[in-house]
């Protein structure tokens, strides 16, 4: 589980929303000074997000609270987002290459480009579809693990 600390800004239902820090784990490493990585962190800095998560703990807005996401959710995601814009632009452009081949263009380059593009965009807009019909999907779905700050005492022990 990948964990994140939070501050709940609003609640919507079962839901609530949070705002998270971007963090760079550049301050810790001992290439900082020479590494390209660095430098873009330096640039963008801390960004804050707000993020719609489950609220299983009935955290009330201004609480602190830990945010948590399945590793093998954010995988799978990872791959759909990234992947599939991409394999959509390179099919697409070799159905141009074929398709311009076929109907004997002297220069099948701007019709393998206009497809590429074409393929892309409707990667893109598929995407966005995915995107909303799986918004609420437990599966992808970040939630408050628990609240940050607080010693959990188990059997004595902290």
């Amino acid at each position: 589980m990948i964990e994140e600390n939070a501050i709940v800004t609003a609640i919507h239902g079962e839901f609530a929303q949070v705002e998270t820090q971007r963090q760079s784990s550049c301050g810790s490493c001992e290439a900082k000074s020479s590494c390209g990585t660095s430098a873009l962190a330096k640039v963008f800095g801390n960004r804050r997000n707000l993020v719609e998560v489950l609220n299983p703990i009935g955290a009330v807005p201004g609480d602190r609270v830990v945010v948590g996401l399945d590793e093998s959710a954010l995988t799978r995601a990872s791959l759909v987002f990234y992947i599939l814009p991409l394999f959509s632009l390179l099919v697409s452009a070799i159905f141009g290459q074929w398709l311009a081949e076929l109907l004997n263009f002297k220069s099948t380059e701007p019709l393998s480009i206009f497809c590429g593009l074409l393929g892309l965009l409707s990667g893109l807009y598929w995407l966005k579809g995915f995107a909303r019909r799986n918004r609420r999907n437990s599966t992808f779905q970040a939630i408050i693990l628990r609240h940050a700050n607080r010693v959990q005492i188990v059997n004595g022990i902290h």
